[in-house]
C-alpha cells in the first residue's frame, strides 16, 4: 500500500472548486459572509495568494488522513504494523483476494460524508458555540467541509 499523491493533490484542488461555488453569492456567498461577520471591505485587504495557498496546503494534510479513513486496505496494513513486508504470507493472500474492494468513487463519498457528518460538523459546530455564531453559519461551513469530504473522498478512494 503506497500513498498516491496524485490522487492526494487532486482531492486538495477539488476543495478550492467547491469553495469557489459554495461560497460564491449566488449560492451561500451572501448568507456566509452574514452568519460570519465578514464584509465586501474587510476582504478587499485579504491576501488572497495566501488565502488559497494555505488552503490547499491544509487540504493536503486534511486528504492524507481521509485516505486513510476511505481506504479499508490502509487498515489491513495497519493490522501487520504498516510494513507488509514483515507481514505473514496470509496478508499477501488476503490483499490478493480484497487488494481493490471498495475501492470506488461511491464507497469513498460514503466515508467523506460520515467523516463530515461526525467530524466536521461537530467540530464546526462546536468553534461556532464559543464563537456565538448560527447554526445557519455551522450549516453552512460544515455543509461546505462535508461535500468536500465527499468528494476527497471518493477522488482517493476511485484513484488506483
Amino acid at each position: 500500500m503506497e500513498i498516491n499523491f496524485l490522487a492526494l493533490i487532486a482531492a486538495a484542488c477539488s476543495t478550492l472548486v467547491v469553495g469557489f461555488i459554495w461560497y460564491h453569492p449566488k449560492v451561500f456567498g451572501n448568507a456566509w459572509m452574514k452568519e460570519s461577520g465578514t464584509t465586501e471591505e474587510k476582504m478587499k485587504g485579504a491576501n488572497m495568494a495566501l488565502i488559497f495557498g494555505l488552503s490547499l496546503l491544509y487540504a493536503f494534510f486534511i486528504a492524507f488522513i481521509i485516505q486513510m479513513l476511505t481506504i479499508h486496505q490502509w487498515g489491513a496494513l495497519g493490522m501487520v504494523g504498516g510494513d507488509a513486508n514483515i507481514a505473514k504470507p496470509s496478508f499477501a493472500e488476503f490483499m490478493a483476494d480484497y487488494g481493490s474492494a471498495f475501492r470506488t468513487f461511491k464507497h469513498g463519498a460514503l466515508h467523506g460524508f460520515m467523516t463530515g457528518l461526525f467530524l466536521a460538523i461537530p467540530m464546526v459546530g462546536t468553534s461556532a458555540l464559543y464563537e456565538r455564531r448560527s447554526f445557519k453559519y455551522v450549516l453552512i461551513s460544515g455543509g461546505f467541509w462535508t461535500v468536500c469530504f465527499m468528494i476527497m473522498g471518493g477522488i482517493i478512494c476511485a484513484w488506483q
